[in-house]
């Protein structure tokens, strides 16, 4: 039976946004305004989908600056907001991913990094945070014109890698990722990064863990039950 490819989510999943936290907060005063901007970021992109909004994750991220400065009541400098975006671009990854990215590619898992942010940040990310040799492809959804959860950007992941959608799983910290995956097609596997509960609403992927390498040897282990 052929192996599943491993899709992964980058920001939060793959790479730990916490570095980028003191940044923020001398930025804007605030020890709430990088999960601000990051939950606003998100949103953005939702509204975005349901609206017909064409946008890209650079633009949305500008706009999200610029909100939370309007927020915080803060001049925010055209300096200051290139150098949080270019934190952005060097966020270091967890400390469980290259073990877990390494275990999979040794049981013969192809490994996909898989994100909403543009093809030149999710390159720049993977490269800087030394995970170049762990993915043996990078993509986008930047060339669907839209963002994750959309199902279409899901079934241009399996396009891309000529991919039947249901052999492709795709690993998360996010549970609107996870069922939007689900719902288009794809297995999926959530691992808890944040405590914070599964929304009751949305479809749950068979595999769960709080760690990395729970995730990855629940899905080691259901490819050889297959």
């Amino acid at each position: 039976m052929k192996k599943e490819v491993i899709l992964f989510d980058i920001n939060e999943t793959v790479l730990n946004l916490e570095s980028l936290q003191p940044k923020f907060k001398a930025v804007f005063g605030s020890e709430d305004a990088l999960s601000l901007w990051f939950s606003k970021l998100l949103h953005s992109s939702t509204v975005c989908i349901a609206t017909n909004v064409k946008s890209t994750f650079s633009e949305l991220a500008n706009a999200a600056l610029d909100a939370i400065a309007e927020r915080y009541n803060c001049d925010l400098t055209a300096e200051s907001k290139d150098a949080l975006l270019t934190s952005f671009a060097n966020l270091p990854p967890h400390t469980d991913i290259k073990a877990s990215l390494l275990k999979l590619r040794n049981n013969g898992f192809k490994t996909v990094a898989f994100s909403n942010s543009s093809l030149d940040l999710i390159t720049s990310q993977i490269k800087n945070s030394g995970l170049e040799d762990y993915f043996d492809t990078v993509i986008s959804v930047e060339e669907t014109g839209s963002f994750k959860p959309n199902s279409d950007v899901y079934k241009f992941a399996a396009e891309t890698l000529q991919e039947p959608v249901e052999n492709l799983r795709l690993v998360a910290t996010h549970d609107w990722d996870t069922h939007g995956a689900l719902s288009a097609g794809l297995q999926a596997a959530y691992i808890d990064r944040t405590g914070v509960e599964y929304h009751s609403l949305y479809l749950k992927p068979e595999i769960s863990s709080k760690t990395m390498d729970g995730v990855v040897e629940q899905i080691i282990k259901h490819n050889l039950d297959k």
